[in-house]
């Protein structure tokens, strides 16, 4: 039970990720006692809301908001007075989110870091600048609780506090299994999508981030359950950036991600000619992005969940000492797409997102994550967060490995 005397939330984006985090807040009414979606497209919040009523009996508001429009938005909030705003519009709004959060009081979250429109390059600098500015006002911000970001966070401080006394390596492992039957698709928003996978690799290794090529290292990894053998690409991510900043002890992290020979091709080709180009180009006298372009032509990814098939597999391996013994764990989670669907009408990407952003969201609401300031997820304590992934549709396992080596791969 929420003790705070505020129970309303509002949630910003009505994409796929948005109706995830709409429908499994109003499975805890008894902590989000008001939900109010809201969008610059009203309509998608409005197709939302008949879906949670339809599934969950709760009947949710709606509203229409330009979240890059900072007055807009902070009249808004003050009209509405939300005790918290989850974020899960587009990275390139956190700012200005964040900006009406401050002028009207309210606590803020989201799952993914700031993004510069211009600029293919995605940190956290920008949002760690306002630590003064959220501690000053009294007000939490919490920054990644999605999945990876988010979840793998949390995993990570799961197993540095319940299995070792020094963590020494990390690696993320990020498997989708899944087959949606599009020769060329993106699981979530297209533009972010291809931005981060083009980007240059970084990994941290002794004390700094080392830059390679994209997707010059390959890898085969065997997922547990029965998930299935595939080939994972290092790639840079986020929590990297976080996790080796609160865990100063790590002497490498990397981040893994799976693709299709057929995926990787597309992209190849379409990089090749120009189409994945974040520079305005001009054409018949019309200014475009050709990303953007490409992102209009390429299938919604919240339309995916009724044809994808097959399961998601996220997890962490962490390798360290306890008790001067070598020690190596691995906490995963597998989701399968045909049962996110049936429950919220997404397939797992949106779903394996939108869960921790609810449970984060939630912990901020019961003040076991509340605290002045900016803050990365893995900066609370994990245990309650791993508890509710269990309670609210992401079970999670720890095992024990006897060795794990995926340096021993040869570069693609």
């Amino acid at each position: 039970m929420s003790n705070i005397a505020n129970n309303k939330v509002m949630i910003i984006g009505a994409g796929g990720v948005g109706n995830v985090v709409t429908h499994k807040c109003a499975q805890q009414a008894e902590t989000f006692a008001e939900i109010i979606l809201a969008s610059r497209t009203e309509e998608k919040c409005k197709a939302i809301a008949e879906s949670v009523k339809k599934n969950t009996g709760v009947t949710i508001r709606t509203a229409q908001v330009d979240a890059d429009n900072v007055p807009e938005l902070t009249t808004l909030l003050n009209n509405e007075k939300p005790f918290l705003v989850i974020n899960v519009a587009l990275p390139y709004q956190d700012l200005t989110i964040m900006d009406a959060c401050l002028a009207a009081g309210v606590h803020y979250m989201d799952t993914a870091n700031y993004e510069p429109l211009d600029t293919a390059k995605f940190e956290y600098k920008w949002q760690w600048a306002y630590q003064d500015k959220f501690k000053n006002a009294g007000l939490t911000a919490l920054l990644g609780s999605g999945f990876d970001p988010g979840a793998t966070n949390v995993f990570t401080a799961y197993l540095a506090k319940h299995y070792f006394d020094e963590i020494h390596t990390l690696d993320i492992i990020d498997v989708n299994g899944g087959d949606h039957g599009y020769p060329f698709a993106t699981n979530f928003n297209p533009e972010i999508n291809i931005r981060e996978v083009s980007a240059e690799c970084r990994h941290w290794e002794n004390g700094e981030f080392v830059t390679t090529p994209p997707m010059s290292k390959k890898a085969s990894f065997t997922c547990p359950d029965g998930v299935g053998t595939y080939n994972i690409y290092r790639m840079y991510h986020e929590e990297l950036e976080s996790l080796s900043l609160h865990y100063p002890s790590l002497k490498r992290a990397q981040f893994w991600m799976s693709f299709s020979d057929n995926y990787l091709k597309h992209l190849e080709v379409l990089e090749n000619v120009g189409m994945t180009g974040i520079e305005e180009v001009e054409y018949e006298g019309q200014k475009i992005v050709p990303i953007q372009f490409l992102a209009k032509l390429l299938p919604d990814p919240s339309t995916l969940g009724p044809r994808t098939k097959g399961k998601t597999c996220i997890g962490t391996v962490v390798q360290g000492v306890k008790a001067g013994k070598p020690k190596i764990m691995y906490c995963y989670q597998i989701c399968d797409h045909e049962s996110c669907y049936r429950e919220v009408q997404s397939q797992a990407i949106s779903y394996t997102t939108g869960v921790p952003a609810m449970i984060g969201a939630k912990l901020m609401f019961e003040q076991q994550w509340l605290e002045p300031g900016v803050f990365n997820i893995e900066q609370f304590d994990p245990d309650p967060f791993m508890e509710a992934m269990n309670a609210c549709g992401l079970p999670w396992k720890v095992i024990e490995l006897d060795g794990f080596d995926l340096e021993g791969q040869t570069d693609s």
